[in-house]
């Protein structure tokens, strides 16, 4: 198996204080923010989240939204339907359950509509300052490319990323491996030749 403690250490080399993308400036801002990116770019989100966030501030505005109208605010990020309706349901139970204030660990906003591990994971990593390990697409693909992984359950993979990873390190570690994947180890022809953890990477079709 891949050392992960050495690929850690080159990825935060990379990148010494990697960020999420996307922009928010609360929990409430990044839980909106990373429901609406499924399927969608980040830099189409922030687009959107601009203008959404200075009419949308607390989530009992989101609640009392008319879905129509959030449908529209958001309709170029995709699928937009589906996400008013996750983002209206997961405000509303925000509002009954929680105050209106986003709970802070994983078992509480895994309850909330729309909102899995992953989004979860993002959320208490950049939001709390919870260690986490959020795995979306890039984690999977390149955790496995690496061979620190060997699954495509996003589950199973957060586990035995957690279990290689120093707890301290995971939620930097996460958010360097989504760089890397966006920047290098895409998904088709990958930059092999100028990657950080060439020498450590066990992807048998590297170039």
């Amino acid at each position: 198996m891949a050392d992960a403690g050495q690929i850690t250490a080159l990825l935060l080399g990379k990148y010494p204080e990697p960020k999420l993308a996307l922009h928010y400036r609360n929990p409430l801002e990044l839980l909106v923010a990373v429901i609406l990116s499924a399927q969608c770019t980040d830099a189409r989100v922030n687009e959107v989240t601009a203008t959404l966030f200075r009419k949308y501030r607390k989530a009992r505005d989101y609640a009392a939204a008319d879905p129509a109208v959030l449908e529209q605010e958001i309709r170029s990020t995709g699928f937009y339907r589906n996400k008013a309706r996750s983002v209206i349901a997961c405000c509303h139970k925000l509002v009954a359950d929680f105050h209106g204030e986003v709970p802070r660990t994983l078992e509480a906003l895994t309850t909330l509509p729309g909102v899995g591990r992953k989004t979860a994971n993002m959320v208490l990593g950049n939001a709390f300052g919870v260690a986490a390990i959020a795995v979306d697409t890039h984690v999977l693909r390149v955790s496995n490319r690496l061979g620190i992984a060997h699954s495509d359950d996003p589950e199973k993979v957060e586990a035995e990323l957690m279990g290689q990873v120093a707890q301290d390190k995971w939620t930097a570690f996460g958010n360097a491996l989504i760089l890397h994947g966006r920047e290098t180890c895409v998904a088709r022809k990958p930059h092999c030749p100028v990657c950080v953890l060439r020498e450590a990477c066990e992807w048998p079709d590297k170039t």
